[in-house]
């Protein structure tokens, strides 16, 4: 599995899933989310609401309405409203990649959950993801990862970490 850097939104991304760092309750308020359900439409909230709620740390998969990709999947890495920790970023991305699975998924693209609203810096974030990724102990269908960070500094966090 090869695992790269991508500075840019998530939402143009053409992989056959995109992650949205969701909360338990698996509305989609601001932040990736919000920016999921602008491009791709009202249809994903709704679809991953009648899936819910699930427990932090849990994930569900719908499809991707407008997006370019063909699935969605909402990693709860926080209760609505609470912070997001380590353990359940790590265990919302094993969920999520389990998922990917399960449906094909060769590519996935991963914003930093957690962090931002969630609390967690986005180190902390990219190295729970890496960890949710790398605790697999089935073999899976994904060939490629993306760690997606929208601004510079975040980019130049998710680089510095592949790197080490």
């Amino acid at each position: 599995m090869e695992i790269v850097s991508h500075k840019g939104d998530i939402t143009e991304l053409e992989v056959d899933a995109i992650v949205n760092a969701a909360n338990s309750d698996l509305w989609m308020g601001a932040g990736v989310a919000g920016a999921i359900k602008r491009k791709g439409g009202d249809s994903i909230e709704k679809e991953a609401m009648e899936q819910g709620p699930v427990r932090p740390g849990e994930a569900v998969i719908t499809s991707a309405g407008n997006l370019p990709a063909k699935y969605v999947i909402h990693a709860a890495g926080m209760p609505p409203g609470g912070r997001a920790t380590v353990v359940n970023v790590e265990f919302s991305v094993k969920h999520a990649m389990n998922l990917a699975s399960q449906n094909g998924v060769q590519s996935i693209a991963f914003p930093a959950i957690g962090a931002g609203v969630g609390g967690l810096s986005t180190e902390e974030s990219i190295r729970a993801i890496l960890e949710g990724i790398e605790s697999q102990e089935e073999d899976l269908s994904v060939q490629r990862v993306f760690l997606v960070g929208y601004s510079d500094n975040a980019y130049k966090i998710i680089e510095r970490i592949i790197k080490s």
